[in-house]
């Protein structure tokens, strides 16, 4: 695996559990939106199930808020690791599983993209990632209208404020404006339209149109007006669009715990989980409290 040799070659700096727990990596950006020249650096991303005890920490006696709380683990990034054999540059991202989901549960655009990666973009999976990638359109729902749009506008706000320098200056001054925050506003609007209309997300679908954009054929009013136009249709499919309006916890729940003994083979202990003819009595019990019986 990729990690293992640049870990071997002291390329990285992670915990030492990380690399053999890692379930899921997949190349993002450019490559996964199918815009990348031969030049675009590897951004990578993934989630890694750390050890049991660092996911229940009561395994080892802590009492969450009391006393000396060990440190939890999120996430582990790296970026600009140069790697000589291949002649690439790779950035990483690997979130903790409970942190992956509870991410792509909030519709998080990078997150959500990850899910949904070409097949070919995938360099790193086990039976888990493979789990979580089949059950991926559990996440999606009406809550991506607000976080791509919101997503889109930050870029479009960037592209207004922030004052580049090296390259994105010179691109700057060439076209006029920056045009990678430009085609990031196009492809996550393309991308909320798609998630809404078709409970679906193919991110190499508008790779032309993506691609007209980084070579400068599109003007600033263009991009502002087709920021217009599809804020008013995303309006339209938010309000046809068949998905639920809120995640199902309760089943993303279940698909994490199934992931979680998956790897450690037992939960034993490490979860209660009731007996299904004690949740029954109990769920009486609380209807007839209603109902007043």
């Amino acid at each position: 695996m990729l990690l293992q040799r640049l870990k071997s070659k002291e390329l990285i700096n992670c915990h030492e559990w990380l690399v053999d727990n890692v379930h899921y990596l997949t190349i993002m950006g450019s490559n996964a939106y199918g815009v990348s020249s031969d030049s675009s650096d590897e951004d990578i991303y993934g989630f890694c199930i750390p050890k049991k005890d660092m996911i229940f920490p009561h395994l080892k006696g802590e009492i969450v808020g009391f006393g000396r709380q060990e440190e939890k683990f999120e996430v582990w990034q790296q970026h600009h690791i140069k790697d000589k054999e291949t002649n690439k540059q790779y950035d990483f991202q690997i979130f903790s599983i409970i942190k992956y989901f509870q991410l792509c549960m909030g519709c998080n655009p990078n997150m959500i993209d990850s899910l949904f990666t070409p097949r070919r973009c995938i360099i790193h999976t086990t039976q888990v990632g493979e789990l979580v990638r089949e059950n991926r359109y559990m996440f999606l729902h009406k809550g991506a209208f607000h976080r791509f749009k919101g997503y889109a506008y930050s870029q479009m706000h960037k592209m207004d404020i922030k004052k580049p320098e090296g390259k994105r200056k010179e691109m700057v001054d060439e076209f006029g404006y920056d045009l990678k925050f430009a085609y990031h506003v196009v492809r996550l609007l393309n991308e909320c339209q798609m998630i809404l209309d078709e409970c679906d997300l193919d991110l190499e679908r508008n790779r032309e149109e993506l691609k007209s954009i980084r070579r400068g054929e599109w003007t600033l009013d263009q991009i502002k007006d087709y920021f217009t136009m599809k804020e008013k249709i995303l309006e339209k499919s938010y309000s046809e669009s068949k998905l639920p309006y809120f995640p199902d916890e309760n089943a993303i729940k279940v698909l994490l715990l199934r992931c979680l003994e998956q790897h450690f083979g037992s939960l034993d202990k490490a979860i209660y989980i009731e007996n299904k003819h004690k949740a029954a009595l109990r769920e009486i019990s609380e209807i007839c409290k209603r109902v007043g019986l």
